[in-house]
């Protein structure tokens, strides 16, 4: 499929800008539950979006009646959508892209569907945003244990590759961001129907399975040594991923982070109040920045401890090593 020209590009943005409401029942419209964002910003406006997010007309009608100005984001959980963000390059470019030439997300994406032997998954409903970037929205398979990722972190796909699904937001085509004083909507590119999530980007996306959980599993002291160590490096981990998270996926940093550490919190090895604790002293320099503020960062934090801690992280212990026999 050939990329649109920058005259159809441009009418497209122009068409995108109808209005925050008409965007909001047009995304529920399509089946995915919508909640309110702030004024020009991926931030959300409402605590609890992802259990509150809805199709109902009526209910939409009634929030962006009194907020005409919010932007519109689309709970991914909820409406079972995995969505690659995939985003231009600002700044300096890795080397060992620079070498293959590329210069955005889309690139990195080309060049893995052609190791992978398959085509560039482009056939399906696309969305420009308003720094160059690009959503390419997917049905996520029923019964996946797809994660968020951010690049080539852990499960991630590559630099300026990342995916949003359960847990995470997407600010819906017609919301409006600023960009060098001028607002710019996040604008349809191509309205096709939503593609099933190529069979190669599953398995990348999919993380292995977890072992084989015996039928009594041992739950380690929190006083054991390993269990102290093994927190305090999955507490200095997942503190140095929210302290570097750059603008636009901070809330999925945070997220992620809580929900890893809310995993030690179900086997009682770290408290609820220690993680908060944590993790907000590494988004510290992030308040401020982007309408980033505190509000958001408390729920945030909760919201992943929650989700965690109903999956107790299994870590079995190991029998002590046999003394060995000396050889006189």
């Amino acid at each position: 499929m050939n990329t649109p020209t920058t005259t159809a590009r441009a009418a497209m943005l122009v068409a995108g800008a109808d209005g925050l409401l008409g965007a909001a029942l047009d995304a529920a419209g399509r089946g995915w539950p919508v909640f309110p964002l702030a004024p020009r910003s991926k931030r959300p406006a409402i605590p609890g979006w992802q259990q509150r997010a809805t199709c109902d007309p009526d209910r939409i009608r009634r929030w962006w009646m009194r907020h005409p100005l919010h932007n519109v984001g689309i709970a991914c959980g909820p409406a079972g959508l995995l969505v690659l963000d995939l985003d231009a390059a600002h700044g300096v470019i890795p080397i060992q892209w620079a070498r293959r030439g590329v210069t955005h997300g889309r690139d990195v994406l080309a060049l893995l569907a052609h190791r992978a032997g398959e085509p560039d998954p482009v056939d399906t409903f696309t969305v420009a945003t308003p720094r160059g970037g690009e959503h390419r929205y997917f049905a996520r398979p029923s019964g996946s244990r797809l994660r968020s990722t951010v690049g080539a972190r852990g499960r991630g796909l590559g630099w300026h590759v990342d995916t949003r699904g359960p847990g995470a937001l997407i600010t819906a085509p017609g919301s409006i961001a600023v960009v060098q004083g001028v607002p710019v909507p996040y604008a349809i590119t191509w309205d096709l129907p939503i593609a099933a999530l190529p069979a190669w980007l599953v398995t990348a996306l999919t993380p292995p399975p977890p072992p084989a959980r015996p039928a009594v599993v041992p739950v380690l002291q929190a006083t054991s040594r390993r269990v102290t160590a093994y927190v305090q490096a999955a507490l200095a981990a997942e503190c140095r991923n929210v302290a570097t998270a750059s603008e636009g996926h901070r809330h999925i940093a945070v997220y992620a982070a809580a929900a890893a550490l809310g995993e030690l919190l179900g086997n009682g090895w770290i408290s609820a109040a220690a993680i908060t604790h944590h993790l907000t002293h590494a988004a510290r320099h992030h308040l401020g920045v982007a309408e980033f503020d505190r509000a958001e960062l408390t729920r945030t934090i909760r919201d992943g401890i929650a989700a965690g801690r109903e999956h107790p992280r299994v870590l079995i212990d190991r029998p002590a090593p046999r003394p060995r026999s000396r050889i006189s």
